[in-house]
């Protein structure tokens, strides 16, 4: 099995490709458990449920034009477009794309101490993940 380690990760919110502005990326996908223990069991009994997904992302914040202010700051508040893939290539069954629909809460547009680099952490929820392969 090969390894795999993150220095091309692709980044798109809301239909634009800030992979460039970002360092750091983390896409959590899990299925709620949904207890369906009836009476006379011996153990508890789960069924999943819905999904329930997060995506934080670090950007380093730029506030040019098509960078990460301009299209994050009217976001906030809404559902919008997210695509992660391991790397910018081509998706195939080695660098599948993850999308979803996501729900971002709240931007931080200025975050640092004197010397240190501007940054931003956003995190998307909700929504239904969608895995392509090809």
């Amino acid at each position: 099995m090969a390894q795999l380690v993150l220095t091309d990760a692709s980044i798109t919110i809301n239909s634009v490709d800030l992979s460039d502005r970002a360092n750091s990326v983390e896409l959590m996908y899990e299925i709620d458990s949904v207890e369906v223990t009836a009476f006379g069991s011996g153990g508890h009994t789960f069924a999943g449920g819905l999904q329930n997904l997060s995506c934080t992302v670090e950007f380093m914040q730029d506030f040019a034009t098509s960078e990460v202010e301009d299209t994050i700051y009217a976001l906030v508040g809404t559902n919008t477009s997210v695509v992660i893939q391991p790397t910018s290539g081509a998706v195939s069954a080695t660098n599948p794309s993850y999308a979803f629909t996501g729900f971002l809460a709240s931007h931080t547009p200025v975050a640092g101490a004197v010397g240190e680099l501007a940054m931003t952490s956003l995190t998307f929820t909700g929504g239904t993940l969608v895995k392509t392969t090809s």
